[in-house]
């Protein structure tokens, strides 16, 4: 008679072991920082090397699916061919096994102490403490999340042990152990280990799962070989759903992963059940155990990769002939006026924290460039007027308006996440900046309107106006490229150098405003060229406040102030201090013409 309590522990220990994986996985991936993707991201050509590097990568997070989705996600944002994914696909396969690997290590019976300590209930208490200790006293990120892996490695082998044992005690159960009897037909096996992986999204959970039934020893060779190619085929099933909404490429790398488990498994199965029935396998009756089930998951995705391989270009082809184009060409379903780095804000690369706010960083540095491209494109028409240059800046801060709405809405569905300390900060920085930059755009349109309203009236600035501008402008360049450079490097020490700057523009402004009176007086300008002239100084200053609110976001987010305006108030200005250094610096530098000049 089945025992109740030996089914609620063994789903109990299912239940640990499943979350286990899931937080091993989830702090393996973020200790990585967006490492891994972007090693991804810059693969070559090579099939072999890029096989090795899916192996590489499936083997670090614990999960084939989830380095698929990643392929999936770079297919979609084009920056990888369909040519590169499979390799990556393939290779990620093999990678995956290494986890049966060491979930077999529960099997070790041995009265040596060294050896007795491989196995995982001897050694994963120790992880347990470790991991807890480096959780609650840790103040660092990584230290944080190397304490979440050590526990999340440690709950997973103690789910599996409770899993084992509380099946252990039902191997002497008629009704429990005659389940496995039917997976001995291959076709049942096999609809069995796919509905199960398609169920938990995770081919190394559900092998983890056959591993625990084994100590049952109720599970066979002839029931365990087609549960396990079941179960390759039921792991693809997450880079399907996750393709949902992409692009024709990036559905079509979903389906080779599909097309690859399930051509392999067709071959390994027509060739072993054929050569089986010429010359009966005798090791099909035997009792399989954990090590056994960690061999043929291994020599199958290692077999059928070596097998498939070279028809790489094939599986292409079958998944173009699957996904079609109606024009018979490839089409960017995001649009070609999107830049490359707006593509690769992808929805499926919110589960990789540290390469998703990596991907919003890259993106508000392009956007910061295309900005003070802008500002620069719009002081040079105050010289020089030129109508389609001015088009260019119009077209120019619609698309800083397209970053900030992508990268806005990207960081905003970010921020849910679960984020390490310095991926938090970066986070907070790049919300901060985004709304500043798309200001400096249009404070760039607005100097440039200046300058079309000063042609088209038929105006001009004074020589004296044009000297004191182009001494204003270049300052104003200048805060304009440290900000890019802060933005680029998140440097805090930099950024300190632009409020003396913005200090001395305000003087700047200041300055000429006056001088602008007094030509007044002498009646050299007139009130109508004086409204156009105090509209780009204000222009000039309030782009030079957007590149100092950029930097002091900088540090107060560095050094965890919450107030911004006062901490621009406490900054140390006396003589000797670093403030004081780089404003005399910049006074120095930046000296409207006198009228003698």
């Amino acid at each position: 008679m089945i025992d109740i309590f030996s089914i609620l522990s063994m789903l109990g220990g299912l239940a640990l072991f499943l979350y286990g994986m899931h937080v091993m996985g989830e702090g393996l991936t973020k200790l990585s920082g967006g490492r891994i993707e972007r090693i991804l991201e810059r693969l070559t050509s090579n099939r072999l090397r890029a096989v090795i590097l899916g192996t590489g990568v499936a083997a670090v997070i614990q999960s084939s699916s989830a380095t698929t989705v990643m392929v999936v996600g770079f297919v979609n944002s084009g920056i990888m061919r369909l040519s590169q994914a499979v390799g990556i696909i393939m290779g990620a396969n093999i990678g995956t096994t290494v986890t049966s690997w060491i979930l077999s290590l529960t099997g070790i019976e041995s009265s040596n102490i060294f050896i007795g300590m491989l196995k995982p209930s001897s050694f994963s208490p120790i992880l347990a403490i470790v991991g807890i200790a480096l959780l609650f006293s840790a103040k660092d990120g990584k230290k944080k999340e190397m304490g979440n892996i050590l526990l999340g490695f440690a709950v997973l082998m103690f789910g599996m042990e409770t899993m084992s044992n509380a099946i252990s005690y039902l191997k002497d159960v008629p009704e429990f152990t005659s389940l496995f009897t039917m997976f001995s037909n291959p076709i049942l096996g096999l609809i069995a280990g796919a509905i199960l992986t398609a169920v938990i999204q995770s081919s190394s959970a559900s092998v983890g799962i056959l591993q625990a039934l084994c100590a049952t020893g109720a599970v066979s060779y002839a029931s365990a070989l087609p549960i396990i190619m079941g179960q390759n085929i039921g792991t693809c099933i997450t880079a399907i759903i996750s393709s949902i909404g992409a692009n024709k490429n990036a559905k079509r790398a979903s389906y080779i992963h599909l097309y690859f488990n399930l051509i392999g498994t067709t071959l390994f199965m027509s060739l072993f059940y054929s050569i089986n029935l010429i010359y009966p396998f005798a090791f099909l009756n035997n009792s399989v155990n954990q090590v056994g089930i960690a061999v043929v998951h291994t020599a199958f995705n290692i077999a059928t990769t070596v097998v498939l391989l070279p028809f790489s270009t094939h599986l292409v082809k079958l998944s173009q002939l699957t996904i079609r184009d109606k024009d018979g060409t490839e089409t960017n379903d995001m649009g070609r006026e999107m830049p490359e780095s707006l593509k690769l804000l992808d929805a499926r690369f919110l589960d990789m924290p540290g390469f998703a706010t990596k991907r919003c960083r890259k993106a508000a540095i392009e956007m910061a460039e295309v900005a003070r491209s802008s500002l620069d494109k719009a002081i040079g028409l105050l010289w020089s007027f030129d109508a389609s240059v001015m088009e260019k800046i119009e077209d120019m801060e619609k698309l800083v308006d397209m970053y900030e709405d992508k990268i806005g809405s990207y960081l905003i569905k970010l921020s849910s996440r679960d984020l390490m300390d310095r991926d938090s900060k970066s986070l907070s920085f790049l919300l901060h900046s985004i709304n500043d930059l798309e200001r400096i755009s249009d404070h760039a349109v607005s100097i440039a309107q200046s300058a079309k309203e000063i042609t088209e009236k038929g105006r001009c600035f004074s020589k004296r106006a044009i000297e004191d501008l182009k001494v204003m402008s270049s300052a104003v360049m200048q805060i304009c490229d440290d900000m890019v450079t802060v933005l680029g490097n998140e440097d805090a020490n930099k950024a300190g150098n632009i409020q003396p700057l913005y200090d001395v523009i305000g003087i700047l402004r200041a300055e000429i405003k006056e001088k602008h009176i007094k030509r007044l007086r002498e009646g050299i300008c007139t009130i109508k060229k004086g409204f156009v002239l105090i509209d780009v100084l204000t222009s000039l200053q309030r782009v030079a406040a957007h590149c100092s609110n950029i930097a002091l976001s900088m540090i107060q987010i560095n050094e965890e102030s919450l107030d911004t305006h006062g901490y621009a108030s406490s900054i140390p200005k006396g003589e000797g201090s670093v403030y004081s250094r780089q404003f005399n610096k910049y006074i120095n530098r930046y000296v409207l013409p006198t009228p003698s000049e």
